[in-house]
Order: structure tokens, then C-alpha cells, then sequence
């Protein structure tokens, strides 16, 4: 009985897994809706650069603070996955749509919201994927993390596709998918084989965070890991700007192609970095994939002027390695942390490191204006993956770390 009831649920959870990533991608495509199309805003509404930053980093805050809230009611843990997800995903679609219609200053409201929203998608779903896959779980978060890799990648390809087209189609574009994704979630997707346990209300349990060791481990390499991160892909966009002046013929064609490029090569990573931790583990997959990352970092400046064959090999390199490590932080988590409340430490992990993102993105470019340019800006993002790397060496060292196939 169990050989013929394993067949279907093998080939069911791959199913479930392509479901939940499409629908990822569709949402988080409003993540960098307003990012691709900053130029156009700048022009349009005559923002500053600071308020021109703020259109991404409200996401992030929102994100922070959804992400927090959830995790100090346990929302995660409470709340049937499937339906958070999809009343979160209709409230991006509406939220990101409000471009449309918003100004300057509604429109950093409107970015807040988003963000917000965005938090009842992404945790939920990282922990939704866990409950179909046991074996492989490396792998499979490694495919949800592509999902939402390459969701973000998609406004850039938007514009650059549609470069001649009004900025407004960016926004319709993005709020649509993240309607389609709302409609998978409520239709298609349910709980896995291997639920984790019901929680019940308990604040003082997000705290589990700070006392468990190994956890604590995990979550400072998933910091230095978001440091970089999350800035690189706000202002990839800015930097390939200003390089195009001095680099002819410019790599992919434009800077928003080169953004999408880059960004959209994560996919890569995350299948990459999927596979090897499930084969020679979670610690050092992360900090093999950030020690390369942190080094491109480093040396992109060096190439701000071409030879553009070299400025595109770096930059697309960073790409798939600045996120390749991503999921198996989450993964980790999952692993560690008291089954009961998987969902609390999701969430709460997310939402310090998204909050470290809103210093990031709003520093980097006062480096570059300070600096007096773009060239050497990637510098400041550098110590972010050094932090990281020691901190899933230290966590490789514990006993606890066989948990997150050490190997």
C-alpha cells in the first residue's frame, strides 16, 4: 500500500511545486514594478534621488513590517497557508496598481502597502513548499527562490522590451500577474503531506530566535547575505546607467536589459545552490556562493569602463551568485527551528533582514553621490557577505548543523 500511494504523492508535490512557483513569480513581479521604471518617475514627477529610493525601500519597509507583525501573532502558523497567500497577493495586484492613479508622496504609501502584502506571500509559501518536500527540500526551495528571482527580474524586461511604450504599461503588466498568482493560490494549491505542527498565539516564541544558537548562526549569514543583496538589485539598474557612457558596444543592448540580465540569471543560482546543499550542505554552499558573490562586489568597479565582454561575465556572476544561497538560509531555518513554529521563524527572520535592505538601498546611493559616482558604490556592500561567510563556517563547526546536511 504505501509503494502505490508513493507514486502519486511524488509526482503530485513536483506538480504543487510548479504551481506555487508560478504563482510566486506573478506576485512578486510588483516588487520592482516602480524600481524599473524610475527614470520615467524622476522625469515625470522631478523626485530627488532620495525620493527616488524611497519608491523601492517602502517595499522593503513594508515587507519589515508585515513580516514582523506576522511573526509576533504567529500569523503564519495560524492561518491556513493557502488562504494568507491569496488575499495577500490580491492586496499587491490593487496596491501596485495605485501607481496609476498616485503621486509622488501616495506613491511611496502605495509601495508600503505592497510590501506589506508581499509578506503574506513570500514566508507562507517558503514553509507551504516545505510540507511537500522532506528529501530535496534544498532543491525545492531552491526552484521558489528562482520564482521569486525571476518575478523581480520582470519589470526590467518590461521596459526594456517596451522601451518605447508609456511607463504605465510596467504597472499593468506586473499588477495582472500578481492577479493571476492570487488566482493560483485560492484554486490550486493546498498543504502538503508533511504538515508541521498547529501553533497556538505566543509572542515570547519569536524570541526562540535570538537563544538558539545554531538559529542565530543561520539567521547572521542570512543578514550579511541580505545586505548585498537587495541593494545590488535596486541599483544594478543606476550603476549600468552611468556605465554606458564610457562602455561601447554596452553589454545586452541597454541598462535596463543588462538589470534584467543580471538580476533574472539568479534563477540559475538558485537551482544551483538548491542542488549542491543537498549534497554537500547548507553552510557551505552559502558561504562558497558569498565568498564569489562578495568578490564580484569588489571587482565590478574595476570594469565600470569595459572591456564590456569582462563588465557583462562579472556582473552576470554576481547575479547568480548574489541570491544562489538564498533559499538554503530559509531552509535552514526550517530545519532548526521548533517544527510548531517553522512559520514565526520564517517570518521574523525575513523581517530583520529586509529591515537591514532599507539601509542598504538607502545608503548606496548617498556612497555614490558622496563618492562622486557609481564606479566604486558596490564597496559599501562588501563587509555583508564577509559577516555571512564566517557565520555559516562557525554554524558548519556545531553539532546542531548535521540537521542542515553538513556534509
Amino acid at each position: 500500500m504505501t509503494g502505490t500511494r508513493a507514486m502519486p504523492q511524488a509526482s503530485e508535490r513536483w506538480r504543487m511545486l510548479a504551481i506555487i512557483c508560478l504563482g510566486v513569480v506573478g506576485v512578486l513581479a510588483t516588487w520592482f514594478s516602480a524600481t524599473a521604471i524610475v527614470p520615467e518617475l524622476i522625469s515625470e514627477w522631478q523626485l530627488s534621488s532620495v525620493q527616488a529610493a524611497w519608491l523601492t525601500n517602502a517595499v522593503q519597509l513594508g515587507f519589515v513590517v508585515g513580516a514582523l507583525g506576522a511573526s509576533l501573532v504567529n500569523l503564519p502558523d495560524i492561518m491556513p497557508m493557502h488562504r494568507l497567500m491569496t488575499g495577500a497577493a490580491v492586496l499587491a495586484a490593487l496596491s501596485n496598481a495605485a501607481l496609476l492613479v498616485a503621486g509622488p508622496d501616495s506613491a511611496v504609501l502605495a509601495r508600503f502597502v505592497t510590501g506589506l502584502a508581499l509578506a503574506g506571500v513570500y514566508p507562507p509559501a517558503l514553509k507551504l513548499m516545505a510540507t511537500w518536500f522532506v528529501k530535496g527540500r534544498g532543491l525545492a526551495l531552491g526552484f521558489l527562490i528562482g520564482a521569486l528571482t525571476f518575478g523581480s527580474s520582470m519589470p526590467h524586461l518590461v521596459r526594456a522590451v517596451a522601451d518605447d511604450i508609456n511607463w504605465h504599461a510596467v504597472v499593468w503588466a506586473t499588477s495582472a500577474t500578481a492577479l493571476i498568482g492570487a488566482i493560483l493560490f485560492g484554486l490550486l494549491v493546498r498543504e502538503g503531506p508533511n504538515p508541521f505542527g498547529r501553533a497556538t498565539f505566543n509572542p515570547r516564541q519569536s524570541l526562540t530566535v535570538f537563544t538558539n544558537r545554531a538559529l542565530l548562526l543561520a539567521n547572521i549569514g542570512y543578514f550579511g547575505h541580505m545586505w548585498e543583496l537587495y541593494a545590488m538589485w535596486a541599483w544594478i539598474l543606476a550603476f549600468a546607467a552611468a556605465a554606458e557612457a564610457g562602455v561601447q558596444p554596452f553589454p545586452f543592448g541597454s541598462p535596463s536589459m543588462l538589470s534584467f540580465v543580471v538580476v533574472a540569471s539568479g534563477v540559475i543560482g538558485c537551482l544551483i545552490g538548491g542542488w549542491l546543499s543537498d549534497r554537500i550542505g547548507r553552510c557551505l554552499t552559502c558561504a562558497g556562493m558569498m565568498i564569489v558573490s562578495g568578490t564580484c562586489a569588489m571587482l565590478i568597479g574595476f570594469f565600470f569602463d569595459g572591456p564590456p565582454l569582462v563588465l557583462m561575465l562579472l556582473a552576470v556572476v554576481w547575479g547568480v551568485t548574489v541570491i544562489g544561497d538564498s533559499a538554503q538560509f530559509s531552509t535552514a531555518v526550517t530545519e532548526l527551528a521548533d517544527s510548531t513554529f517553522v512559520g514565526t521563524a520564517l517570518a521574523l527572520q525575513m523581517g530583520i533582514g529586509f529591515a537591514l535592505t532599507v539601509v542598504s538601498i538607502w545608503a548606496l546611493p548617498l556612497i555614490a553621490e558622496w563618492i562622486g559616482g557609481w564606479q566604486w558604490a558596490f564597496l559599501f556592500l562588501v563587509p555583508g557577505p564577509v559577516i555571512g561567510t564566517f557565520a555559516m563556517l562557525a554554524l558548519r563547526a556545531r553539532t546542531e548543523a548535521v540537521k542542515t546536511v553538513r556534509a
